[in-house]
Parts: structure tokens; sequence; C-alpha cells
């Protein structure tokens, strides 16, 4: 990865929280709770998806920075939100984690040496999994969440 790219993903990474909260302003209970028709998860699902999503991105990126050839393991989206009671609970605390998850995690990013940017492990469903292919996946990760939660506002809204 060539300067330039990592500087405009950490530019995105950076400014994730953000763009989150951007996709929220002015929701209210009832458009936290708005189904797409899809039967796709709602904002306030979406949110919680994502500050469980950016807790474990922290911790993968640990694990890539601090041991030898760790293995990343995934989860399952549906049974977390499904499990973990997404439907019901408030965004707040939600939204502090994936703050707080992003604020450590750029430290981190921030002091990167060209050896550690190059550390890799192994992701149990995709394979070879390095801190370059981390930092390209979780640049947009709050990006394609704060898409979707426009689409799922955007449907409600045109149906009232």
């Amino acid at each position: 990865m060539d300067t330039a790219r990592r500087t405009d993903l950490l530019a995105r990474y950076r400014a994730g929280h953000a763009t989150i909260l951007a996709s929220l302003a002015g929701i209210d209970e009832a458009g936290l709770d708005a189904r797409p028709a899809d039967g796709g998860w709602t904002p306030r699902e979406v949110v919680q998806h994502t500050a469980d999503s950016e807790m474990t991105a922290a911790i993968r990126l640990r694990r890539l920075v601090a041991e030898e050839n760790p293995v990343i393991v995934g989860y399952d989206g549906d049974t977390f939100a499904l499990r973990l009671h997404y439907a019901d609970r408030p965004i707040e605390p939600a939204l502090a984690a994936i703050a707080a998850a992003r604020a450590t995690t750029v430290q981190i990013l921030d002091a990167l040496t060209d050896a550690e940017w190059a550390r890799t492990g192994t992701h149990s469903e995709s394979g070879p999994y390095g801190v370059e292919r981390w930092l390209e996946i979780y640049a947009v990760h709050c990006d394609e969440h704060a898409d979707q939660i426009r689409r799922a506002r955007a449907e409600a809204e045109s149906k009232s």
C-alpha cells in the first residue's frame, strides 16, 4: 500500500464516528426502529452492530500487531443482533463504544512502523489477513453503515 492510499484510508477511519453521527442527525425513536422493507436491520440495530464490529476490529488490529500469525475469528452478525438484543438497546452507549474503539485504535495506527504495517495473520473465513487489509476494511466500515442508516431513514420517510 502506498503512502497516499494509507493516508486517505486513515483519514476515512478517523472520520468514521462523525459519519455515523451525521447519519443519525435528527432521528427519533420511531426512526431508529424503522425496519426496511427488505427485512434488514433498523438504524438502531445498525448502530449496535457497528459498535460490536468496531470493538472486535480494535482487538483484531491489536492481535495482528502484537501476536505472531494470529487467527482472526469471524462471527455471525445476525446471530449477534438477535442474541445481544440489538433491537432493544439504547444507542448512546454503542455510539460511545464506536468513538472509544476508533480513538484508541488510531493512536496505534499512528505509531505503526513499516514492519508493523506488514504484519499478517489468518482470518477464519477469508484466509490471509494483515494490517493493511484490516485498514482497507475498517476505513470504510462506518461509511457503509452510515449509508445503510440513511437508506433505512429515506425509506421510512417516503412511507410517512
